[in-house]
């Protein structure tokens, strides 16, 4: 049985999601693809220099504390370009020492569109693997590696370009203030596109390792965040800066690598944790939770699923409903709508034949359905060990490593719930715990309604303090980060459900 101490356990509860968002902000500040780029609005000056060989090297810090390094060679190949690149973080997770490492390697053609790419991130307990080559309209995706590869097909509108190769395609590109860029981001981590507009927005002076250099300041948004780069006139790139004190400096072989200091991870998902004045007691067996919400109008962010199904919107106002599980399976089954969540994904292996094996023996004779999902959530919370896993989790490899965080618990429990025909989906939102809310993943599963199952405290319906932001694969859950650090939350009142059943709402008292 996974043991953990209950205080470790609570703060242990997110960690796995914002530090897999530091990874996929890494990777969409280091990993831009280019898109055709609008006649009308872009700047489309050839570059001045035809030099084919660059080496570069960044300081990676967060909120002040170094925490990491990136390295970047472009090389010849032919009449192609070779881009190699290696990032590697270290981070304290609750006190233990933890290094990941990502890999880039990629073939761009001499005009920077891409032909093929390979991204390895490894964080000592699980490896991460994704290649892709590009074809005409397409991009031909495996993930995985041997037995465990998985492939996938992205169309694509034109052509691309990794942006491990960025400071290639800026040296020597003359800047203007004003000049726009059109990018179409591709994260490889939850392969997916995001379009973005580049604007150079000032030419300033910045100091940099004690020297001043005249630079151009270009900006974007990503997600409702906003990522700065400072170029200098020669087109290098010195700094970039991302969110929560995320920032990259511009470093040479010697510095780069040097006094890393991991304790920065703590502080990081701290960070992220959203702070409340009012403590709830027995927050494990709240039923009924009101708030009111700021932050979210001006995100961008999607509000739809704060209206849906144990959760109502209304002005600022947010309720959360605990609620019950069927006393009897549906006889009905599941919908359309709910039959989308049986199939599959790139992560959620739910027909590979190993995985629907151990559902079967974890389920044995079972077959209410209710009573098979009670089931596989115990398993899951029984048989894994509860340790922050910086990686994009996928439930084959927590099958095998049986080890992770909330992320990994969650994509386990999905994949066995679909293997034994039961619609299951992934949630990420907010749950509370001393006197914040920190991110968190957890399960619903269709019993006739979507029912919340949390697979890392063991709890089927949750409390009502968890509460969804969203619901979906890795790449619906990327749009939590417009929220980060946005979200302010106060809590207006809550309630328990008595031993009769009857219900008692717990008032607070203005000033407490």
């Amino acid at each position: 049985m996974a043991t953990v101490n209950k205080r470790r356990l609570f703060y242990f509860l997110g960690a796995g999601v914002v530090l897999f968002w530091l990874v996929m902000l890494l990777l969409l500040v280091r990993k831009t693809h280019f898109s055709e780029i609008d006649h009308d609005t872009a700047v489309l000056a050839a570059p001045k220099s035809t030099e084919r060989f660059q080496h570069d090297w960044m300081e990676i810090y967060l909120k002040g504390k170094k925490v990491g390094f990136s390295e970047t060679r472009l090389s010849p190949s032919g009449e192609d370009q070779l881009i190699e690149e290696k990032v590697v973080l270290a981070l304290n997770l609750m006190g233990q020492s933890s290094v990941m490492r990502m890999s880039t390697r990629a073939v761009l053609d001499k005009d920077f569109a891409l032909k093929r790419f390979q991204l390895i991130i490894d964080s000592g307990v699980v490896r991460f693997r994704v290649s892709g080559r590009v074809e005409t309209d397409r991009m031909h995706v495996e993930m995985g590696e041997g037995d465990q590869k998985k492939e996938h097909v992205i169309p694509l509108s034109g052509p691309l370009t990794i942006g491990a190769g960025l400071p290639g395609f800026f040296k020597g590109r003359a800047l203007r203030v004003g000049d726009e860029f059109r990018f179409t981001i591709f994260d490889p981590s939850v392969l997916s596109h995001k379009e973005v507009l580049i604007k150079v927005t000032d030419k300033t002076v910045m100091t940099l390792k004690g020297k001043e250099y005249p630079v151009f300041r270009l900006e974007t948004k990503v997600w409702g965040q906003t990522l700065v780069f400072w170029l200098n006139e020669e087109g290098v790139l010195l700094r970039e800066e991302g969110f929560m004190g995320l920032t990259l400096v511009r470093s040479d072989k010697t510095r780069a690598p040097r006094d890393m200091d991991g304790s920065a991870g703590a502080d990081f998902y701290e960070a992220a944790a959203v702070s409340v004045d009012r403590a709830l007691e027995r927050a494990r067996d709240i039923t009924y939770l009101k708030l009111k919400v700021a932050g979210l109008q001006d995100s961008g962010f999607n509000l739809a699923v704060l209206n849906e199904g144990r959760q109502r919107l209304s002005g600022d106002l947010l309720e959360i409903f605990q609620e019950s599980v069927p006393e009897k399976a549906s006889a009905t089954g599941p919908g359309p709508h709910e039959k989308a969540f049986l199939s599959p994904g790139l992560n959620i292996e739910s027909d590979d034949k190993v995985l629907v094996e151990k559902a079967k023996v974890i389920v044995g004779p079972l077959k209410d359905k209710r009573a098979v999902a009670r089931k596989l959530l115990g398993w899951v919370y029984e048989n894994i060990e509860k340790r922050p896993v910086v990686s994009v989790p996928d439930a084959l490899t927590v099958l095998e490593t049986r080890a992770g965080d909330c992320n990994e618990h969650a994509v386990l429990l999905t994949a066995l719930l679909r293997a034994v025909g039961i619609p299951a989906r992934e949630c990420v939102g907010i749950v509370y715990t001393d006197r914040r809310f920190f991110y968190h993943a957890w399960t619903e599963a269709w019993l006739g309604q979507w029912i919340s199952m949390d697979a890392t405290l063991n709890q089927v319906p949750t409390d009502a303090t968890h509460i969804k932001l969203v619901h979906g694969g890795l790449d619906k859950q990327a749009e939590l980060m417009a929220l980060m650090g946005k979200l302010r939350l106060d809590i207006v009142d809550y309630g328990y459900d008595t031993v009769d059943q009857s219900f008692q709402k717990v008032q607070i008292p203005s000033g407490r």
